[in-house]
């Protein structure tokens, strides 16, 4: 059985940062993570948070 995301954002960069949530004291060190095209989304090792990719809206990264 596998538990929802605590928290889902959606994004428009196959590249995104994370480092938490500093303002509600749950931050950790920042890490980048790169969504997988055939899953169209990755959880934070750290906060388990879903960083979910709008595929209509999307920009290649350089």
């Amino acid at each position: 059985m596998t538990l929802p995301a605590p928290e889902t954002q959606i994004v428009t960069s196959w590249k995104v940062a994370c480092d938490g949530d500093p303002a509600r004291g749950l931050g950790h060190p920042r890490v980048w993570l790169a969504i997988p095209r055939d899953t169209g989304w990755i959880d934070c090792g750290y906060c388990d948070k879903r960083f979910e990719i709008d595929r209509a809206r999307a920009h290649e990264d350089h």
